[in-house]
């Protein structure tokens, strides 16, 4: 996400910029389809785990397949 040499990796700025192009994009955006699929493995170990409830479990698989779309 981040083109300029001399400026700093931001974790915050190219997760915005990620999500923004997500939502504009819809399914066509490549990084859609990954997050989807780790929300529904989240939302399965959520539902299979008696500690994690299902929407923890949705959010934490989709969180982590974000983060990994955008980390360099």
């Amino acid at each position: 996400m981040n083109n300029d040499p001399y400026r700093k990796p931001n974790l915050l700025d190219d997760a915005k910029a990620e999500a923004s192009a997500m939502a504009k994009g819809g399914m066509s955006h490549p990084s859609t389809k990954p997050v989807l699929a780790g929300a529904v493995i989240g939302g399965l170990a959520g539902a299979l785990l008696p500690v994690v409830t299902l929407p923890i479990g949705v959010l934490a698989g989709a969180g982590y397949a974000f983060y990994n779309r955008i980390k360099r």
